[in-house]
């Protein structure tokens, strides 16, 4: 079955009046919107084949119909426009972001602050790690015969140290390859890279010979790794789901406080995420928990270089459009309001060098 042009048109009616008014959506309301040109027998025809389609549902109190998110998804990729931002919004923006600025952090929670208020949903930012750093080296250190301790550097100088206590046993020979192994991969790659990436599976080659000691020492890895990226989570806008007709339910209300309340989850989740502006709608989302919801994130640079995300969560029925696009503004107007300086914070030894890191060459 083709989606026609006619089917476009009443399938992006019918998504303008659900995302306004959360009631389901009829022909004779869509027959009165286009007054008339197409009859209530004709879209009541094209909405059942919509429907076949999956692009609407059809709840059971109701004979009108309401989008999937599969409609949604249609919507975002093809439909939808870029809003512009109200003069007066602007400005609003503009200065609340750059008053009695000090801390980059400031801006950012004011940044997350704002966009709760311009989409009147939960709002979210990741702050800067206040440099891109990249990984330096990693070593395993013996401890006890099931104990080690997991140390990751970046090129700052600044470390993280964890101790782990292994469920199998292991080799000091087993600790050094599996050091230099992750070393030689990841040295120089920036922290954020090597979080998103999948550490276990890009050493099952250099790992088979090791046992089940990956499973105890890579889930440690990923934890240590956020550790040390110390990556601030800022939240707004939550008493906002409560004025949501998807939320008047009190459990699906109490789910959405609890992935808010969640933050490490939360902040790892949208770490994952890919940069730039991404929409993900309901069911494209990991996890039951977010099924009914829409995330929408987008990443901020300052002097060219990624710090950040900022973003919303709410109902798959949302503006987004509009949405969208103040997000969009609201990066730029991040990225602007604040430079961040190139010096390091953290210095490192006068030659670089650690007597902790494991030599370059690599085993196997």
């Amino acid at each position: 079955m083709e989606l026609t042009d006619r089917k476009l048109k009443i399938l992006q009616a019918i998504i303008g009046n659900y995302v306004m008014t959360a009631e389901p959506v009829g022909s004779r309301t869509l027959a009165k919107q286009f007054n008339n040109a197409i009859s209530s027998a004709t879209i009541r025809n094209e909405m059942s084949d919509l429907e076949d389609m999956g692009y609407l549902t059809h709840p059971h109190t109701s004979a009108g119909r309401v989008p999937s998110d599969k409609a949604y998804r249609l919507y975002v990729n093809n439909m939808m426009g870029r809003k512009e931002i109200p003069k007066r919004e602007q400005e609003m923006v503009h200065a609340r972001l750059r008053a009695d600025a000090r801390e980059f952090d400031d801006i950012v929670q004011r940044a997350a602050e704002l966009l709760s208020e311009m989409t009147n949903l939960a709002s979210f930012a990741l702050s800067p790690t206040q440099k891109e750093e990249k990984l330096k080296f990693v070593n395993l250190m013996p401890v006890d015969e099931h104990s080690v301790i997991l140390m990751i550097v970046a090129d700052s100088g600044r470390s993280q140290n964890t101790l782990l206590h292994l469920k199998t046993e292991y080799t000091e020979d087993m600790l050094r390859i599996l050091s230099k192994n992750l070393t030689y991969d990841y040295r120089g790659k920036l922290l954020t890279d090597v979080l998103r990436s999948n550490v276990i599976q890009d050493f099952q080659k250099d790992l088979s010979a090791m046992g089940r000691l990956e499973e105890n020492i890579m889930p440690n890895f990923m934890q240590t790794l956020e550790e040390l990226l110390n990556v601030n989570l800022y939240t707004g806008g939550l008493s906002n789901i409560f004025d949501i007709p998807e939320f008047a339910d009190l459990s699906k209300a109490k789910n959405f406080v609890s992935i808010l309340e969640q933050k490490d989850k939360l902040t790892k989740d949208l770490m994952e995420r890919e940069d730039g502006m991404v929409v993900t709608i309901g069911s494209e989302n990991p996890g039951d928990e977010l099924k009914d919801c829409s995330l929408i994130t987008a990443t901020y640079h300052v002097n060219g270089k990624f710090v950040g995300k900022i973003g919303v969560i709410g109902p798959t029925r949302m503006r987004y459009d509009e949405i969208t696009s103040v997000v969009q503004y609201m990066t730029e107007n991040l990225e602007n309001s604040f430079r961040i300086g190139d010096g390091q914070e953290n210095g490192s030894s006068e030659d670089g060098s650690d007597e902790n890191e494991p030599k370059e060459d690599k085993d196997g």
